[in-house]
């Protein structure tokens, strides 16, 4: 159902809509972590590193489904705010039609270059198959993917933070049941891995795409709303294509820094793959409380209810830093334990010391991280889109180019060092930006 965030105690508000979604990434991760735990522990250590090495690709799909999610997002969070219901209903059509035919494009387009992609990032040729495989199989069920995050996203800026949970808790237990019977007991291996992410996401949206619909009958309008409207779709187009842009760019800049990695061979890829899994488990989780706070301040927005957004940026700031700090702490702790997870009897000590190096240099930094992600959650709610993107594209140069620079000095734990020296910087500029978007709100 949906839910007005303008009204009500922030902390509470916020924390009541953030908690699910946070639960919900943490079942999403946990599917993730599980298709490279699986195909390191029971398909070997070059079947940890295959599912890795298409990794930097897979986000490159990713980005652009999750840059229109945000644009879809916040249009959709505004216009709930300002009570416009006719025209929420029309944005959400517009929305899923147009993502449904870029879905199309890019799946059709993605299984052709396939191998063209794993060519052009030097993978090793002993993981290259496999690799290849996953990617094409995984690039297949896309547009599945595709329409369930937007889906997703929808209902989350109609501040219905619970259904998207129950659909991730669905897919996750799917998928790793899956997994595990693919690869276990079919042995299909890292084919198995990527079917099983094809067929629980697939039905997860088309489930919750039939939710959806459901529901809207509830919001209730005088007139019938259009089904598609050219002037929403280029409002979803201006906030969508600056954050699609910020996350190919980023997607890409991966690319570059993998295609480094893999000059280190398949145990550094496999403990890097592990690594970065877990890592990715903590800046999704981090990201959730950005969402949570984005789709706060888009209703806050445009409900003009200004000094709730001050409010909703404090209570989520404490929320990344706590968050941060835990899972830092048993990083920290259990860093080489973790790493043996995925390859546990299969795994050399290059990839367990590759993998627990960069858990020790990264984790620290999380709540640097945490912090800029809530700031840019308060951007994005603004539509302060271009402010967004220097803040981003700063973290991504400055980890690509120092990547290259302290790789030949330090090997690949000068690969390693990028991340946190991005986060920082990016950190200071995103929260510059955040106080002179306040200030002129404030001046409004």
């Amino acid at each position: 159902m949906a839910r007005d965030l303008t009204k009500g105690s922030v902390n509470k508000v916020l924390l009541q809509f953030a908690l699910p979604l946070f639960i919900s990434v943490v079942f999403q991760q946990f599917y993730s972590i599980a298709d490279s735990l699986i195909a390191g522990r029971f398909a070997g250590e070059n079947a940890l590193a295959a599912v890795g090495a298409s990794y930097p690709i897979t986000n490159i799909f990713n980005a652009v489904g999750f840059g229109c999610n945000i644009g879809c997002g916040v249009v959709i969070s505004q216009l709930f705010g300002a009570g416009e219901y006719k025209k929420v209903k029309t944005a959400i059509s517009t929305a899923l039609i147009s993502g449904f035919l870029l879905s199309s494009v890019l799946t059709i387009g993605g299984i052709i270059f396939t191998p063209a992609l794993m060519t052009a990032i030097d993978t090793p040729e002993n993981i290259f198959d496999d690799s290849a495989l996953y990617l094409k199989i995984y690039v297949g069920g896309f547009i599945f993917l595709f329409i369930y995050n937007i889906v997703n996203s929808i209902f989350t800026a109609l501040g219905d933070s619970k259904t998207p949970l129950y659909f991730l808790i669905f897919s996750s237990v799917f998928n790793v049941a899956l997994d595990y019977i693919f690869v276990v007991f079919f042995n299909m291996g890292v084919s198995g891995v990527a079917w099983a992410t094809f067929i629980a996401q697939g039905l997860a949206g088309i489930l919750s795409f039939i939710t959806l619909f459901h529901n809207l009958r509830k919001l209730s309008v005088k007139e019938k709303a259009d089904l598609f409207s050219f002037p929403l779709l280029k409002e979803i187009a201006r906030i969508s294509i600056p954050s699609i842009l910020q996350q190919s760019f980023v997607s890409v800049g991966n690319v570059f820094i993998q295609k480094l990695i893999n000059g280190y061979g398949s145990s550094v890829i496999a403990g890097f793959s592990a690594a970065f899994k877990l890592n990715t488990f903590t800046i999704n989780a981090l990201y959730t409380f950005g969402n949570s706070v984005s789709s706060f301040t888009a209703q806050n927005f445009g409900a003009k209810k200004h000094s709730r957004i001050r409010e909703g940026m404090k209570y989520g700031t404490i929320m990344v830093v706590v968050t941060g700090v835990v899972i830092a702490v048993l990083y920290l702790i259990f860093n080489v334990q973790l790493i043996e997870l995925f390859v546990e009897g299969s795994g050399s000590a290059d990839t367990i010391e590759s993998g627990s190096m960069f858990l020790k240099i990264v984790s620290p930094f999380y709540a640097f991280i945490g912090i800029k992600l809530v700031c840019d959650g308060v951007l994005r709610g603004t539509g302060s889109m271009k402010l967004f993107m220097v803040a981003t594209f700063t973290d991504l140069v400055l980890r690509v180019v120092l990547s290259f620079v302290l790789s030949p000095i330090f090997g690949y734990m000068g690969i390693w060092w990028s991340w946190p020296i991005g986060w920082v910087v990016a950190n200071i500029l995103s929260f510059i930006f955040y106080l002179y978007v306040m200030k002129k709100l404030t001046v409004k």
